[in-house]
């Protein structure tokens, strides 16, 4: 016999997101009166249009320094007074829209499986063809099914789980799912992938320039997600630390100081780059989009040690950091 479907509300997150905010909300159908939308400081007029579309809205004080974390947090406190009886959150951007058979094969999911707090699914880029960043989001997205040792934004949770750990740090200004995911699991939890379609997104990333903050920002979020939970059996990211502090710095500073000061052969070294690039763009499959990959999944070490150095030298001057934004 099934068990019982669930309660299940919506937390929407976004600023100025325009028609996709709207394609966001149109895509929660009846759920949309259980839904919480937190708004953080849109000048479109988003945060009307949310209310006339009949969602709850939060607007953040933005006098308090912003972070993602801070408005889910936000939402899910608002979803609470609106339906008490909620039982599972689905935590979306506003700049995605909602697989339509997605909520239901999630909440079966939660409701047949008691040891899982967060169930997410497949998010895809809705144009992976209009740029190449587009597609390298897409492609990242593309995770392996089953036991997971983290989410993204996008995902469904168990309400009484999240409460339990304080759900979001708000203090991060990015890779909080990931870091809630952590103590989570560290409290017994699970997080389950499903083969199955969750969300439409909208990167929108143009320029080199956007992608390299958005690979900084992900640098900042290794290095501060994994000090924060080091030496714990269930810790994450600290290998995105040490390749990006490796590829982006200590590999290319050694072979140059080394031909400097010992003998032009160390910048033998730097073949290691091609041959790095080789080795992941064959294990990606070997098309062409697997051999971009492989080339920006490098290139990304060096935004990436920017934003670990940016860590580092803000915890040695005890100041937090603002955040990185790429659109």
């Amino acid at each position: 016999m099934n068990a019982a479907v669930p309660t299940v509300g919506v937390v929407v997150i976004g600023r100025n997101e325009g028609p996709r905010l709207v394609a966001c909300l149109e895509s929660l159908g009846e759920l949309i009166v259980n839904t919480a939308y937190v708004d953080s400081g849109s000048t479109d007029g988003s945060a009307e249009v949310a209310e006339r579309m009949g969602a709850a809205v939060v607007r953040l004080d933005m006098t308090v320094a912003f972070t993602a974390a801070r408005a889910r947090n936000a939402g899910l406190a608002q979803l609470r007074r609106l339906v008490p009886t909620v039982e599972l959150v689905q935590f979306v951007d506003g700049d995605c829209r909602i697989d339509a058979g997605w909520l239901a094969e999630a909440a079966g999911f939660l409701a047949e499986n008691r040891a899982y707090a967060i169930v997410c699914g497949r998010r895809r880029e809705r144009f992976p063809d209009a740029t190449i960043y587009n597609a390298l989001c897409d492609r990242e997205w593309d995770t392996p099914i089953g036991d997971a040792l983290a989410c993204g934004g996008d995902c469904l949770a168990r309400v009484d789980a999240l409460a339990s750990i304080g759900a979001y740090a708000a203090d991060l200004i990015a890779g909080e799912e990931p870091e809630m995911c952590v103590r989570l699991r560290a409290a017994g939890w699970k997080i389950y992938r499903l083969e199955a379609e969750m969300t439409l997104h909208d990167a929108n990333i143009t320029r080199l320039g956007q992608w390299w903050s958005r690979s900084k920002r992900a640098g900042h979020a290794f290095a501060e997600v994994a000090h924060r939970h080091l030496g714990s059996p269930h810790e994450i990211w600290r290998r995105n630390v040490l390749r990006a502090v490796f590829w982006g710095c200590v590999l290319p500073l050694g072979a140059v100081l080394g031909a400097v000061i010992l003998h032009p052969a160390f910048l033998l070294l730097l073949a290691a780059y091609p041959l790095q690039i080789a080795r992941i763009a064959l294990r990606e499959g070997g098309d062409r989009l697997a051999w971009l990959y492989a080339a920006f999944a490098l290139l990304a070490k060096f935004p990436e040690m920017q934003g670990v150095a940016q860590y580092a030298l803000n915890r040695l001057m005890g100041r937090r950091q603002g955040l990185i934004e790429y659109k």
